[in-house]
């Protein structure tokens, strides 16, 4: 006896050959893959077909040409995991008389045309650039946001400034006011009373005369016509009269 087919129970990797497909809006496309697979039953791979490496490899061909078929050019980079689902699927379901068990498909490369890949390429482009442009314009409009809220709160803060400032600058003149009116009221209450108490009318009449004379001597000395008194001679009694007035002035208030 001869041992007529040896068969490694491991899984095989098989790779499936670059083909030309056409998509649903009729793009042709060059697409391979790899392909896992592994023997179940070495009885029904030695006799139930030829050579079922060629045989999966053909059936992946035809599987993969009939799903690209189905769709358009952009869900075929979308939709790869469904695409390798449906080929295991189906070369499972085939292989199974076989002896094979089919465990997964990946696509290796998805190619299109020079000039498809050149208007991809564009629009892979514009669409950066477009998203770069309104990026750079949000962030334009965000800063000047952001200026004009800093603008308003400088603005604010610097009302809120001023606007103390005059309150400050207000209360302070007041105050000052009022301190020079109570200080005048003070003086005015000392005047009074010192001229109601013993020897104040005397000094009334001397700052009189003082204050007369000296104001006289000031027009002395300028170049204006001037008309003197007829009795300028006499200044007691002058100073007299206003100490009256000013006693008389007592009088009344007491």
């Amino acid at each position: 006896d001869r041992v007529a087919y040896k068969h490694s129970l491991k899984e095989m990797v098989i790779d499936v050959p670059p083909q030309t497909c056409i998509t649903k809006d009729n793009i042709q496309v060059e697409v391979d893959g790899i392909l896992y697979m592994q023997i179940v039953d070495p009885i029904k791979a030695s006799y139930g077909i030829n050579n079922y490496v060629f045989a999966s490899t053909q059936l992946a061909q035809t599987t993969m040409r009939s799903e690209i078929g189905k769709i358009d050019l952009d869900r075929t980079f979308e939709e790869r995991e469904k695409i390798n689902y449906e080929i295991v699927a189906a070369l499972d379901k085939a292989a199974e008389p076989w002896g094979v068990k089919m465990t997964r498909h990946e696509i290796k490369n998805i190619i299109p045309p020079i000039s498809i890949k050149d208007a991809m390429e564009k629009q892979m482009r514009a669409e950066r650039e477009k998203r770069a442009l309104i990026a750079e314009s949000e962030g334009d409009k965000q800063a000047k946001i952001n200026r004009a809220e800093g603008d308003k709160a400088e603005a604010i803060a610097k009302s809120e400034g001023e606007k103390m400032k005059r309150i400050n600058e207000a209360e302070g003149r007041a105050q000052e006011i009022e301190r020079v009116a109570q200080a005048t009221a003070r003086g005015i209450r000392e005047i009074a009373t010192a001229i109601t108490e013993k020897g104040g009318m005397e000094a009334v009449n001397l700052r009189i005369a003082e204050s007369y004379l000296l104001e006289f001597g000031k027009l002395a000395k300028t170049n204006n016509s001037m008309i003197i008194p007829s009795n300028l001679t006499d200044v007691s009694s002058f100073v007299a009269s206003i100490g009256k007035i000013f006693s008389d002035t007592n009088k009344q208030k007491s």
